[in-house]
C-alpha cells in the first residue's frame, strides 16, 4: 500500500508525505519546520518517522524549512549533485546528512525505490520523483522526456499546473518574471498539465492531483477546467482534484494507492 498526502502547495511553500513499504518520505521542506511537524502529527507521524527528505530543487518554497528540520531530525536528504552542492553553500552544516543520486539511476530509501528524473526549471539540478505508483511532476517549464518516461500512466500522479497563460500575461507581474514563468525552466501551465494529464491517463492513470497552482495567476476552477476539458475530448474520466495550498489533503484509494485527508 502506498499513501500520498499533501501537506503544501504553492508558490508559498511545498511538502508532500509518501508512505510506502513501512518508509515515510517528504517530498519537500518548503515550509516551516513548526508546520511540517503539526502535518506529521496530525498524520500520527513525527519527524523521527521520516525514513529521508528528497528535494525537487533548491528554491526557498521548496527548502525554507529544511535547516530547521535537519536540527530535530536525523536522517538523510536526498537531492541530485548540482542541488546538493548548492545546499552544502546554503545551508551550514548540512553537509553530513546529504546523499546524492543521478536522474534516471533509481536508489533506494529503507527498501524503498525511488526513481528520479530530469526537469526543466531555473535552478541547480532539478528533479522529479516516481515512488511506487505515485508520480511527482512540479517546478517544470515543459514536460521532459525522461519525466515522461518515468511517470506516464503512474497510477497517481501530483501534476504542477501553475499558471493561466492569460491571466499571466494580463497580471500585475513584471515582463522579466512573466518570461521566467513561461520560459521551458519555468512552470507548466494549464494547457501543458492539460496535455500530459490526457498523456498520462491514456498510459494508465486513474487519479491526478493538480499542483504547485500560482495565487496570483490562477485558480482551482480555471485549472481545474483546462485539463478536464482536455481529458473529456480524449474521452477520458480519472479523478481529478487540486491539492490545497495549506493542510493534509486526501486524494486517492485504491488496493493500490491511497490518499488521504
Amino acid at each position: 500500500m502506498t499513501i500520498l498526502h499533501t501537506i503544501a502547495s504553492g508558490s508559498s511553500g511545498n511538502a508532500a508525505l509518501v508512505e510506502r513499504e513501512g518508509v515515510c518520505l517528504l517530498v519537500d521542506a518548503g515550509i516551516s519546520c513548526r508546520r511540517i511537524t503539526a502535518a506529521l502529527a496530525e498524520l500520527g507521524r513525527t519527524p523521527a518517522e521520516l525514513s529521508g527528505v528528497l528535494i525537487t530543487h533548491t528554491h526557498s518554497d521548496h527548502i525554507a524549512g529544511l535547516q530547521t528540520l535537519l536540527k530535530r531530525w536525523g536522517g538523510p536528504v536526498f537531492a541530485s549533485e548540482e542541488a546538493c552542492a548548492d545546499l552544502r553553500r546554503r545551508l551550514p552544516g548540512v553537509e553530513g546528512r546529504l546523499v546524492p543520486f543521478t536522474p534516471g539511476r533509481r536508489f533506494s530509501v529503507d527498501g524503498c525505490e525511488v526513481d528520479p528524473f530530469s526537469t526543466s526549471h531555473d535552478a541547480p539540478g532539478p528533479a522529479g520523483f516516481r515512488i511506487g505508483p505515485v508520480g511527482v511532476l512540479t517546478d517544470t517549464g515543459y514536460v521532459t522526456d525522461a519525466a515522461a518516461e518515468t511517470v506516464c500512466g503512474a497510477p497517481l500522479l501530483l501534476l504542477e499546473a501553475n499558471h493561466d497563460v492569460e491571466m499571466l500575461r494580463g497580471g500585475p507581474y513584471p515582463y522579466y518574471l512573466k518570461r521566467r514563468i513561461l520560459s521551458d525552466q519555468g512552470h507548466l501551465s494549464n494547457e501543458a498539465a492539460a496535455r500530459f494529464a490526457a498523456e498520462s491517463c491514456r498510459a494508465g492513470t486513474a487519479e491526478i492531483v493538480l499542483a504547485h497552482l500560482s495565487q496570483e495567476n490562477n485558480t482551482p476552477a480555471a485549472a481545474l477546467a483546462a485539463v478536464s476539458a482536455a481529458l473529456e475530448q480524449e474521452g477520458l474520466s480519472p479523478a481529478l482534484s487540486v491539492a490545497p495550498r495549506e493542510g493534509v489533503s486526501v486524494r486517492y484509494e485504491t488496493a493500490e494507492v491511497v490518499c488521504r485527508r
